[in-house]
Order: C-alpha cells, then sequence, then structure tokens
C-alpha cells in the first residue's frame, strides 16, 4: 500500500463543509500546517476564536474523511485561533537598548512564579526530574502546578498516573488535570498516547500558548515547566515569551551530556532567565544486594562544569531502579516511597530551588521603581 501524499488529503478535506460559513475547509483557507509522513498526517483547522469549542464536530469531520484514505496510519487535527491585538494596542517590539527581555514576558494571571526545567539533550532524565521536583515542592506546602511543554514527546499523563481528557467550563479555559496535590497541562491528555506529533514549529508555539494561557491554573505559588530537550526554536521561543523566574538544567555526569547542558544554560543567560543551577541526574549506582557504588556515566561533571560556568551545583540524583518503576507506574517516588534516599534526594533539590525562587522573586521586586509623591 502506498503513503497517502499531501495532494489527496487536500482533496478528501475538500468534502467536508463549515455549516457556518457554508464552503469547505480547503476553499475557505481554514486548514493549515498540514504535513503527511509516511502515513502520518496533521493539519490545524483556523478558526474564530469565539467558535472554538462549536467547531468541534468539524475537527472530527475533518480526521474521519482523511482516516478514510489508503494508506493512513494516523490524524491529528488541531484547532488553532489567531486573535487579533485589542484595538489600540501595538505590536510587541523588541525592547529597547538596555532593558531585559524579561519586561516584555506578559504575566500569566495567578500564578506567583515560573521555573523551567530544561536540558540540552534528551534522554537525561529531564521529565522525571521535573516531575519529583514539582510533587517535593508541594510537600513543601506549595501550590504547584506542571506544564508538559514537551510537545513531541509529551510524559506527564504516564508519570502522574493520570487519564482522560481536560474539560471547559465556559467553553474558553480548559480545566487543568489533577493528581499526587497538584494540577498538570500536557498534550499527552489531549491526543492518544501512540499518535505521532508532526508538527511544525508556529503548530507547535500556538499549542504551547494555548496550554499556558487558556487554562484555569488558578492559583499557584510555582508553576513548573517541563521543556523540550534541546536548544531549538520552540525552546528558545518559550524562554523568550514566559515570564520564567528562574530554569534548572538537568544533565548527565559523562562529557557529551554537559557540552549539551552548557547550550542550554547559555540559552537561557542570552534572553536574560536567571539559571537556578545543575543537577546531575544518574550520578552514581549503588548495588541493592551488596551496596558497592559504581560510577556508571561517570561523576561529578555537572559540579564542575557550574563551577566553570558561575553557577550553582544543585545536588546529586542517584541511578536508581525504583526512580524508574515509580515513574513509569505513575507513582513518583517522592510521593509513593518519600522515606527513600532517592526521594529525600529530590527533596533536598526542591528545598533548594524553593529557596533560589524566593531570592529571584526578590530582586525582581527591588527591581521594580519605586513611587515618590513629593
Amino acid at each position: 500500500m502506498s503513503a497517502v501524499s499531501e495532494a489527496e488529503v487536500l482533496e478528501a478535506l475538500k468534502r467536508v463543509v463549515d455549516p457556518d460559513l457554508g464552503g469547505n475547509v480547503v476553499s475557505l483557507g481554514l486548514i493549515s500546517g498540514l504535513v503527511v509522513k509516511q502515513g502520518n498526517v496533521g493539519f490545524a483547522i483556523e478558526v474564530d476564536p469565539k467558535e472554538g469549542p462549536r467547531k468541534e464536530p468539524l475537527r472530527k469531520a475533518c480526521e474521519k474523511a482523511v482516516e478514510a484514505l489508503p494508506g493512513v496510519l494516523s490524524v491529528t487535527a488541531v484547532l488553532t485561533a489567531h486573535r487579533p491585538a485589542p484595538a489600540g494596542e501595538r505590536p510587541r517590539q523588541a525592547p529597547p537598548q538596555g532593558q531585559p527581555a524579561s519586561a516584555q514576558r506578559p504575566e500569566i494571571p495567578g500564578i506567583r512564579a515560573i521555573i523551567a526545567v530544561a536540558s540540552g539533550k534528551g534522554g537525561v532524565g529531564k521529565s522525571t526530574t521535573a516531575v519529583n521536583l514539582a510533587l517535593g515542592l508541594a510537600v513543601r506546602g506549595l501550590r504547584v502546578g506542571m506544564l508538559d511543554a514537551d510537545i513531541y514527546g509529551p510524559s506527564l499523563p504516564r508519570m502522574l498516573g493520570i487519564a482522560g481528557k481536560p474539560v471547559s467550563k465556559d467553553g474558553k479555559r480548559m480545566e487543568p488535570m489533577r493528581n499526587w496535590g497538584i494540577v498538570a497541562m500536557s498534550m499527552g491528555f489531549l491526543v492518544p498516547e501512540d499518535t505521532p506529533m508532526i508538527w511544525r514549529g508556529p503548530m507547535v508555539m500556538s499549542a504551547l500558548e494555548q496550554m499556558l494561557r487558556e487554562v484555569n491554573w488558578g492559583e499557584l505559588d510555582v508553576l513548573v515547566v517541563d521543556m523540550p530537550p534541546g536548544t531549538g526554536d520552540a525552546q528558545l521561543t518559550m524562554a523568550q515569551r514566559v515570564p520564567l523566574t528562574g530554569a534548572v538544567i538537568v544533565s548527565t555526569p559523562q562529557d557529551i551530556a554537559l557540552l549539551d547542558a552548557r547550550k542550554g544554560l547559555n540559552m537561557f543567560r542570552k534572553v536574560d532567565v536567571p539559571v537556578f543551577g545543575i543537577v546531575e541526574n544518574m550520578s552514581y549506582f549503588s548495588c541493592p544486594n551488596c551496596g558497592h557504588r559504581a560510577d556508571i556515566f561517570s561523576h561529578g561533571g555537572a559540579k564542575r562544569t557550574a563551577e566553570e560556568l558561575g553557577c550553582d551545583f544543585l545536588g546529586e540524583i542517584p541511578l536508581h531502579m525504583d526512580i524508574r518503576e515509580t515513574s513509569d507506574g505513575g507513582e513518583p517516588i517522592v510521593v509513593s516511597r518519600p522515606g527513600s534516599e532517592q526521594a529525600k534526594a529530590y527533596l533536598r533539590l526542591a528545598e533548594m530551588v524553593a529557596e533560589r525562587i524566593e531570592r529571584a522573586l526578590g530582586e525582581q521586586a527591588g527591581r521594580a521603581p519605586r513611587i515618590v509623591i513629593q
């Protein structure tokens, strides 16, 4: 069976009529970002922001039309809305020379601090660290939320043991999912787990903006953002658009991972985001039978890198089977085995990050202009 082509997909979509506009979705120009790759199809349907919830049947009709084509393995269609700027509002411009870029990032109402957990490359345990850090902050009594910004590899639903899809009470904002005392939002809640995300940059950023700013987060002390791995366009744009209080860099001890960690750290510095420090994940392995310690991925590299780059070293997280098992099982080790040495390592990390959040917020408040009444 031959793979489907873009022309065939568009021809199928021409048979889908928008009942409100009285024409097919292709002729009306509603289809954008079409990607066809080895039988996997993805596209966006541009709709009026006010009509978003009502257009769900149209989205399903588009998916159904494409799924019927021979050679199609999966279809992912999303509704996107480009909002015009409010009347009188000027388009965003680069900050004036000498003004920090952070001053241009619009705040998220109700969220006191936002921290990014990032890595220069994949496979270093960033998401596992982000989840256990968030739960460690919640254990300290903070109101915590998590945003899974890793569109291509969302892992929060599985790691937090959450199933189902978010709902919207007002048709405008989604309600976050909840478990283990925190709230969370992830693309993994919106598409099936085995659906490949083959979106291009603009579609990714649109989805991230909606998950960040169109979710009823409520009042949060901290929102932990599990960033995509690497330092590409999506990561840079997130760092520029989101009012981040600070960033935590996750790396393993070996040289190749630390090279990428340096890139991630320097990216945040260039966009005026404070880097709280580096965490050395999979730092060492202790045999559960004999207690022998083995530095499988070397050891101490993250601490040396932190010293060289002039940032803090936030500690070591061991390589241990319990961390993997609890993460895969949706019962993170911080909450399922709080007395273990592995959980205590994450709790120490949470304590250090909480201190740096308060310090960063204090410094930001100190930079605010004073109003003097004469």
